[in-house]
């Protein structure tokens, strides 16, 4: 059976993606990731950057699985798809702020605020090596159906973002949700829960 892998933004709480999964199939297989030392998470030292992240995730794909991301978990999912394409059946990439220019695309630098908000949060997610990672000549190589969905009220992922995602992607689908921020999959969570249940079949 396809496992359903959940990875957060920045926020890093596991409980993210909760309002969304209980919405959906609750026979499939399902994990949820919480970042080491992000958000409010107990800090870990042997997670220091995003490639550590990205080796989370790598270690619990035993088998083909759906990756469910929103903003930086996006960023992760991208990275494992180029890294082991043969093990992701679907991508699901909701308000992500990386893997594109996106403050040329119109996006907000989140960082002050995110270090207001979580002031014990690890160094290196404010680090701008870390996060904005340009993978655009890399991305038309992920050959998996990819679900992409943005909020029209989202200033830190524009739907500028998802555009052009969407063009780089060969195999995607956007669909933007009115009235969405970047907490989209929580705010909206019937409506994206309904989007990612019909591309999951």
């Amino acid at each position: 059976m396809t496992r359903m892998l959940f990875l957060p933004g920045a926020g890093a709480s596991a409980s993210f993606w909760r309002p969304v999964a209980d919405l959906l199939d609750p026979g499939q297989e399902r994990h949820f990731f919480a970042w080491p030392g992000l958000g409010n998470e107990p800090h870990d030292p042997n997670v220091r950057g995003l490639n550590d992240l990205v080796s989370m995730v790598l270690a619990e794909l035993d088998g083909p699985s759906d990756l469910i991301a929103q903003s930086l978990g996006g960023l992760v999912a991208l990275r494992v798809a180029l890294s082991t394409p043969q093990k992701v059946r679907r991508l699901v990439l909701t308000a992500t702020s990386a893997g594109v220019p996106v403050r040329d695309l119109g996006g907000i630098d989140w960082r002050r605020d995110y270090r207001r908000e979580y002031p014990d949060a690890a160094s290196w997610i404010t680090a701008v090596n870390q996060t904005s990672e340009d993978l655009s000549t890399e991305l038309v190589s992920i050959d998996v159906p990819s679900l992409l969905i943005w909020g029209n009220c989202d200033p830190i992922s524009p739907a500028f973002v998802g555009e052009r995602l969407h063009q780089l992607l060969p195999r995607s689908d956007l669909r933007i949700v009115l009235g969405g921020g970047h907490d989209l999959a929580q705010t909206h969570a019937k409506d994206v829960a309904a989007l990612i249940a019909d591309h999951l079949r």
